[in-house]
């Protein structure tokens, strides 16, 4: 799995838990699966203890609304890993999901949520690199831009045109 050489030190705690995570997606949402990527601190390989699990899923299609895509995730994915998530709460690491669902249709659209994965996404399923592509665009637009991320002690944000000027128009 690509997870574990990027998840050294503290962080390899979660790889049971991804490598459940990755396997029940794949059974739950099938052919309609099209990418699954972690991001956030475990993505960054800066996850503690009381870290959660930041993890997007792309599909082709799904429910209507959040609360049905998050139902839908409880009801069908969460029950694999719940044992793995006690475990590790017996360890002393206590953690919990937090998933982010979009559509393809939606990812395409573009969404704030790609800032925060453009350089710390560990994309752990793409089918035709979807994801990958999309935030390669992404990337390059940024660039363009002269756009920076700036770290303000652990907390960052993007400047993402530091030679703006007043009143003019750009888009990422």
């Amino acid at each position: 799995m690509k997870a574990e050489k990027h998840l050294i030190g503290f962080s390899s705690h979660f790889i049971p838990l991804i490598e459940a995570l990755v396997a029940a997606c794949h059974r739950h949402y099938g052919a309609n699966l099209v990418s699954l990527a972690i991001f956030g601190s475990l993505g960054r390989g800066t996850a503690g203890p009381e870290s959660d699990v930041d993890v997007l899923i792309v599909c082709r299609e799904l429910p209507r609304g959040r609360l049905a895509r998050v139902q839908d995730f409880a009801t069908h994915v969460e029950p694999t890993v719940e044992p793995i998530l006690r475990s590790l709460a017996d360890q002393g690491i206590h953690t919990y999901l937090s998933p982010v669902f979009k559509t393809t249709d939606e990812i395409e659209a573009g969404s704030p949520l790609l800032l925060d994965m453009v350089e710390d996404a560990l994309i752990l399923y793409d089918d035709d690199q979807f994801l990958a592509r999309r935030l390669r665009r992404l990337q390059e637009r940024l660039a363009a831009l002269g756009a920076r991320r700036i770290w303000w002690g652990e907390r960052w944000y993007w400047d993402l045109k530091p030679d703006y000027q007043v009143g003019e128009e750009f888009e990422v």
